[in-house]
């Protein structure tokens, strides 16, 4: 069974220039049926303006899911992007990632009832990062490592996720050690069973919410398949700020509970209840 009506949630938070090179990415999909929702946690309105820019192009159907700014709250705007969807398949990334060309077109091929996908990105430096123009990424140069490395990223193994070779990509795929957990950069699945475990945990905070839906999809009795070298995404650098031992330390006590109960419903999620309907 095929998605037949695809969305892109994208989540943001005042990040306009970044969100400008993302959408881009968007624009030059080989894929051009699907949605691109944006789930906003409370940004201003100069990301908005970005948002509406886009919208006048023509080129991408947006969907612009938006609260007020209260502190990092990116589970709940990603609940309510979920809860408001009619798409029937859901990608998630961030909108500090680039997708490759055909990110929405092989999410949407490898796609299968009962298992969510996994897949990659790379890290950039801040130079290349800034770097980057819009003639850039709808050339699609950026996803060749040698024009990255001009550009001063550093020469590693990991930019052997750009390979052009299929059967290159399938062999790396099965042979990689990194398990095939919820990357909230580069991950998909069907719509109903994100509803049927509730959705993301608003309990969690930043630090391993991501991976936390994964482990109850897996409880629920989802599988998860590898496509970290299938297709890919350039991660933009940014500071990090919002990551706090603390809050580290509660989301590993949140995720070993579930572990330990093979718990897969989220009381504090789409819904807020103590169990399934």
């Amino acid at each position: 069974m095929s998605p037949k009506n695809i969305g892109v949630v994208i989540t943001t938070y005042n990040s306009p220039l970044w969100l400008t090179k993302v959408l881009t990415g968007y624009e030059n999909q080989t894929l051009r049926d699907f949605r691109t929702i944006i789930a906003d946690d409370g940004s201003t309105d100069e990301t908005r303006a970005v948002i509406d820019q886009f919208r006048a192009r023509g080129i991408l159907q947006i969907d612009h899911v938006w609260h007020e700014d209260r502190g990092f709250r990116k589970c709940e705007i990603l609940n309510r992007a979920i809860a408001q969807t009619d798409c029937d398949y859901l990608i998630f990334t961030d909108g500090d990632c680039i997708p490759q060309p055909d990110f929405i077109a092989t999410h949407q091929h490898l796609a299968e009832p009962g298992y969510f996908l996994s897949g990659g990105y790379i890290k950039l430096t801040m130079p290349v990062s800034e770097q980057i123009s819009e003639e850039d990424i709808a050339s699609g140069e950026i996803f060749d490592p040698r024009w990255l490395i001009a550009h001063g990223q550093r020469r590693s193994h990991k930019l052997w996720k750009l390979s052009s070779s299929a059967l290159w990509k399938r062999l790396l795929n099965s042979f990689t050690p990194t398990a095939a957990s919820w990357n909230g950069m580069n991950s998909s699945t069907w719509t109903k069973d994100l509803i049927a475990v509730n959705g993301f945990n608003e309990d969690m905070q930043y630090g391993g919410l991501d991976r936390e839906l994964g482990e109850r999809l897996w409880n629920y009795g989802h599988k998860s398949k590898q496509i970290r070298y299938s297709t890919v995404c350039l991660h933009l650098d940014h500071p990090r700020g919002y990551s706090k031992p603390e809050i580290w330390a509660k989301n590993r006590a949140i995720r070993k509970a579930v572990k330990d109960n093979r718990r897969w419903w989220a009381d504090n999620g789409i819904v807020k209840s103590a169990g399934p309907a």
